[in-house]
């Protein structure tokens, strides 16, 4: 039952989420709640783990989740899952692209589905942001010895690898990244 599970939640994520790998973490999110498969924290993780391996993230973070859930053949399905809508919808969209390439409700409803897209996709990032830089026991005033609401040295890293892309654009992530994880390591995050 959980692999029939598995699929149908990650073929309605593959269905629905539109603008690529990003575009499924809102339903990755209302999945968690849903279904207790993964936290937040979890989900955090696997754009960690998803970001820093090759392949598309919607399909790394698929198959994480799958495999937290149910091992390797939740890995699969879940992956299966993801991608069979994907690929149903570009065999159907092709042939209708083809026909109604130029017209002006093709174009509309494409722009109007980006900033739709990116819209969720900001609000899941906010949340993330939240989770991962801000004591919110400390904001919502349940920590009395907590001295701020902000997790400095989560924050500080975060500030310091975003200054780092910006400064040094050649670098390649993957050093963003190990530098991310020798912090973490050396300061405790």
């Amino acid at each position: 039952m959980i692999y029939l599970q598995l699929f149908f939640e990650f073929f309605k994520t593959g269905l629905f989420a539109v603008g690529g790998g990003l575009a499924t973490l809102p339903f990755l999110q209302e999945m968690s709640a849903k279904t207790g498969w993964f936290t937040l924290g979890e989900l955090t993780d696997m754009i960690a783990v998803s970001e820093s391996t090759p392949g598309p993230i919607g399909v790394n973070m698929a198959t994480y989740a799958g495999f937290t859930t149910a091992g390797v053949p939740g890995a699969l399905i879940a992956t299966l899952g993801l991608i069979t809508p994907s690929i149903i919808v570009i065999l159907i969209v092709v042939g209708f692209l083809k026909k109604f390439k130029d017209s002006p409700y093709v174009k509309a409803a494409f722009d109007g589905l980006r900033p739709a897209s990116t819209a969720l996709i900001g609000a899941v990032l906010l949340g993330l942001f939240v989770a991962n830089f801000l004591d919110l026991g400390a904001w919502m005033g349940l920590s009395a010895e907590s001295l701020s609401v902000l997790k400095w040295k989560e924050l500080l890293l975060g500030a310091a690898v975003f200054a780092g892309t910006k400064i040094w654009k050649k670098l390649h992530p993957a050093v963003f990244l190990l530098f991310g994880a020798i912090m973490g390591i050396v300061f405790q995050l």
